[in-house]
């Protein structure tokens, strides 16, 4: 049997293999392998059948580079090779795993030629005779020239260049080898694999990725890329240049975590973003009560990596070793893990489980911070799961705990902070905020929410600038590129608004919130058919959400449809209740009917309850500003007039 070419295409099993151009394809469709095990992978399919020595597989693969662990950086290779072609080390349909010597490809494979006739002859694996070096070359369509005696002038003048240059290149390399990238300002941590087998242990990986980030999150130096973003890459098969290009960093960290009982193992790579070069791997074990104190370990081992200057109070931070009780980290991670999916539902289950936390360690501070955040969103109007009035003492007071307990939770102080607008107290939030950003400058929703009490000081092109730096650490969130668009529309810079909305939509044409931003712009731009389009989209998306309907009926009104829009604002009359009347939403509609009276009736009730005065800032009271009555009940909140 002739030996493989680069210009062949292998087939074993469902898969083809092209070996020019590095492309492996399942029943016709493509799917991603990364460089390194693609390499490995070419590498088995030249000995189908014969064991491929770790050693062999360093000096092809990563003869250049250093490691900090090269066993496990093999591991994760095969692992990842193993994961794209379904395969198992406990049961290999390709890939054998020899014990403390190497690899073995087993299956049956084919070759197809270069000029696509199909050579369809199936040999056993083993079959495939080895070839030299010369014979590869051969095989590749590269004639291999016959040896020929240089002339003697020449192999003088070779041999002194070899002298004097040898000398410098030893240097030259001896220096690099050791000397980690300097251009690594921004990366992102991809969600790390689960190695368990059991899907439902899913959470545990999800949670030591949010714990890696917010580790790295605190280098003030480096941009780290938020989880929200790059949670949208689980389970992706895109090469990762591709993935940096798109999150617009310098490298990723990937990685793997495997739990059994008490004891976990994380594996942990840094990869340079647009080669695909590999700089370093480590590997860490411990018990599951030592794993933040893991995760503190490999986030120190990348910022040295990548030669990232730490202040003392960085320093501090990534030293800072916590040990936790096993049930209430588990308990926390679960919580988090249901906080994470932004649902109604989801907030619901996080609330029992932050509270089960709580009861396995009554002085677990992280669990009080996420018991925070959970009562804080189903107090918010985008989910309205509880009265405003009901949710945020109790937001409050957790936030509160969490700090009592440790002061340096950069999440409680943001947490603390957003409650401190509820409280209508500018100046202690914006304080609570900035503390936290100074705590974790890479905690994109600090950024976010700091950016609205900016807004509401009046101060719109901090508010801008700050929400730029929350969608640069969190370029796919929905949320934080929506509320984007809402601070250039309520900055009156609509066509920009539009274009935020637009680049919104792009990335979720559902996403109720970034209908309801662009039919509220819209409707200011007196576009009034696209902006009903829009608003009823968002209505129907929400399942009713108080705020698209009282803007809905805005836009009714506006196109003439006076009909509608008074009936919506009956049957937003008929959902009020004693906790929560929907009182600012009804406001708007009455501004926009000219009844100033009602407006205004119904902001008194809204202040009563303690309403987001965000709202005041919006077009849509414009009708009221010059009324005593609502700068009067602006001076009130505290805003300036």
């Amino acid at each position: 049997m002739e030996p493989l070419r680069h210009t062949s295409v292998v087939r074993f099993g469902a898969y083809e293999v092209s070996l020019q151009s590095g492309e492996v394809r399942k029943a016709g469709l493509r799917i991603r392998v990364q460089q390194q095990p693609m390499k490995l992978l070419e590498i088995l399919l030249e000995r189908p059948g014969e064991v491929v020595t770790r050693e062999e597989l360093r000096s092809r693969v990563w003869a250049d580079e250093s490691f900090g662990d090269f066993d496990q950086a093999v591991n994760i290779a095969i692992a990842k090779l193993r994961s794209a072609l379904g395969d198992s080390a406990d049961n290999p349909r390709f890939i054998e795993t020899l014990p403390k010597r190497g690899y073995r490809f087993i299956a049956d494979v084919s070759v197809v030629d270069a000029d696509a006739r199909p050579k369809r002859s199936e040999f056993a694996a083993g079959d495939l005779p080895a070839t030299e070096p010369g014979d590869k070359l051969q095989g590749a369509g590269l004639a291999v020239a016959p040896k020929r005696r240089l002339w003697p002038a020449l192999r003088v003048i070779v041999a002194l260049a070899l002298v004097l240059g040898l000398p410098i290149l030893a240097v030259w390399l001896f220096r690099s080898r050791g000397r980690a990238p300097t251009g690594i300002r921004s990366l992102a941590v991809l969600p790390l694999d689960n190695l368990s087998g059991d899907a439902s242990q899913n959470y545990f990986a999800d949670g030591m990725t949010d714990e890696l980030i917010t580790d790295l999150a605190q280098i003030s130096a480096l941009r780290v890329i938020s989880r929200t973003s790059v949670m949208v890459y689980k389970g992706a098969r895109k090469p990762l240049p591709q993935i940096a290009r798109e999150l617009n960093v310098d490298a990723v960290v990937e990685g793997t975590v495997l739990r059994s009982g008490e004891q976990v193992r994380i594996t942990a790579q840094l990869i340079e973003a647009s080669t695909d070069k590999h700089l370093w791997s480590q590997s860490y074990e411990g018990e599951l009560r030592d794993t933040l104190a893991l995760q503190n370990r490999v986030a120190r081992t990348i910022a040295d990596q990548i030669r990232i200057n730490l202040t003392p109070q960085e320093q501090a931070a990534l030293k800072n070793v916590k040990v936790v009780n096993p049930e209430a980290y588990e308990s926390y991670l679960k919580g988090r893990y249901f906080w994470n999916k932004r649902t109604a539902n989801g907030l619901k289950v996080a609330l029992a489980y932050f509270n089960q936390a709580i009861e396995e360690d009554p002085k677990y501070a992280q669990a009080y911070s996420g018991l925070a955040d959970t009562y804080a969103l189903l107090g918010d109007w985008e989910y309205g799961v509880l009265a405003p009035k009901e949710a945020y003492p109790r937001a409050k007071a957790a936030a509160s705990k969490a700090l009592e307990l440790d002061d340096t939770l950069s999440e409680a102080h943001a947490s603390l902070a957003s409650l401190g607008m509820f409280d209508w107290d500018w100046q202690s939030a914006g304080k609570e905020f900035r503390r936290a950003i100074e705590l974790n400058p890479g905690y994109a929703t600090a950024h976010q929410w700091y950016a609205w009490n900016l807004n509401l000081l009046g101060r719109q092109s901090d508010a801008i600038a700050e929400m730029r730096k929350a969608e640069s650490l969190d370029p796919l969130s929905l949320i934080i590129s929506a509320d984007m668009a809402d601070v250039l529309f309520v900055a009156r810079l609509y066509d920009e608004s539009i274009q935020q909305s637009r680049k919104t939509l792009e990335m979720d044409p559902n996403f109720a919130v970034a209908r309801f931003e662009l039919g509220q712009v819209y409707l200011e731009k007196h576009m009034h058919n696209e902006a009903v389009a829009q608003l009823q989209k968002a209505v129907q998306l929400s399942e009713g959400n108080p705020t698209f309907i009282a803007n809905l009926a805005r836009a009714y009104f506006a196109s003439g449809k006076r009909s509608e829009a008074v009936k919506l604002l009956s049957d937003l009359k008929k959902r009020s209740n004693p906790s929560y009347s929907n009182a600012s939403e009804i406001a708007v509609i009455y501004a926009s009917l000219g009844d100033t009276d009602q407006a205004m009736n119904w902001l008194e009730k809204a202040y009563a309850e303690r309403f987001n005065p965000g709202v005041l800032l919006r077009p849509g009271f414009d009708p009221l500003r010059s009324d005593s009555r609502f700068q009067n009940l602006v001076h009130r909140i505290g805003l300036p007039g």
